[in-house]
């Protein structure tokens, strides 16, 4: 149980982040419609960067963007630090395999990824740290993981799958749907950080569900070949330079057996100029070196060249309905993330 301090600064922090979202991000919008003047909008986001970074709104956006997160982060760690990290469960179905000759990638070591202080690979503290925050960054939406089942539900299309293996799994919030959808597949679970594997390992055994979970790095699993019939991430790619991407779809084509499925739950290009730079400078503001990279990528053409087929992108509306039929979302006012879906096939 919290404190009413602790709480305060939590409440605070998630009520600032939301008007930052629905009240300053519309403004900046209205501001820049308005400097065009009944001109056609610039095509691209690094033709749009002038006139936004000349409207009044800006440097407010700018500024409580990263500051919001910093508080954010702060409200947390000190609302984690305040108790001693709970015990885990002991024994259960879940199983943990770590490998503590891993050498981990300075792409992923060098950064405090999202401003988490430490990053999530440190200590155990920074994986609590990181799973309370997980969900307040979501703007308290996805408190019950609503977002990762709507992402099973909808953009996992419904067969027998004998393996399945969930790339970057954090603590298994990702990793848990799959396995509650499909009992009788082998379910595993990768990821470069232990803290957040032994989290995973017991949150997954709490909720009776038989998962493997394994540290390991997703551009050299270490995974036999045409083993899995689906290979999924979520939030995952990115986070990664060009080359780790291109190793990851890689290394995905060589798992998948024969018409397996690869679904990759991120972001993409939109075509509106003004949203895809803010999309673009969030990155550079939130400790995201990568993302305006991948924004840029064609992934699809990616996955030609990794050996996979049929590869397209599919908007993913998170507010419950999940998957949609195209790239296109529906018309939203205040800030939201662009979610979409990387699909691609292993050849029969």
């Amino acid at each position: 149980m919290r404190t009413l301090d602790e709480q305060a600064h939590l409440d605070f922090a998630l009520l600032l982040r939301r008007r930052w979202a629905d009240m300053l991000y519309p403004a900046l919008r209205g501001q820049y419609e308005a400097s065009l003047g009944g001109a056609p909008e610039p095509a691209e986001a690094k033709e749009a960067r002038p006139v936004v970074h000349a409207l009044p709104a800006y440097p407010w956006f700018a500024w409580l963007e990263r500051n919001g997160q910093k508080m954010l982060w702060r409200a947390v760690q000190d609302s984690v630090a305040a108790r001693s990290t709970e015990a885990g469960v002991e024994h259960g179905p879940a199983t943990l395999v770590l490998d503590p000759a891993l050498e981990m990638p300075a792409w992923y070591t060098d950064w405090d990824i999202h401003i988490q202080p430490g990053g999530v690979w440190r200590s155990d503290a920074s994986a609590d740290t990181y799973e309370l925050g997980a969900k307040l960054v979501m703007l308290g939406v996805n408190d019950d993981y609503t977002f990762h089942r709507a992402f099973t539900q909808t953009a996992i299309p419904r067969r027998s799958y004998r393996a399945i293996l969930d790339l970057g799994c954090g603590f298994g919030k990702s990793t848990w749907p799959l396995k509650k959808a499909y009992p009788l597949a082998e379910v595993i679970g990768l990821d470069l950080a232990a803290p957040c594997l032994r989290k995973a390992r017991e949150r997954a055994s709490a909720q009776g569900l038989a998962i493997e979970f394994r540290q390991g790095d997703c551009q050299a699993t270490g995974l036999p070949g045409g083993h899995f019939d689906l290979v999924t991430s979520t939030m995952l790619i990115h986070e990664m330079p060009r080359p780790a991407l291109m190793a990851t779809l890689k290394e995905s084509a060589r798992l998948l057996a024969p018409g397996g499925l690869l679904r990759f739950l991120d972001f993409t290009k939109t075509g509106d100029a003004f949203r895809d730079l803010a999309m673009i400078e969030h990155g550079e503001r939130n400790n995201e070196p990568f993302l305006p990279g991948s924004i840029a990528a064609d992934l699809p053409a990616m996955c030609v060249e990794a050996g996979l087929v049929g590869a397209r992108w599919v908007a993913f509306d998170e507010r419950g309905a999940g998957r949609l039929d195209e790239l296109r979302w529906p018309r939203r006012a205040e800030w939201h993330f662009p979610w979409a879906v990387l699909e691609a096939e292993k050849p029969a």
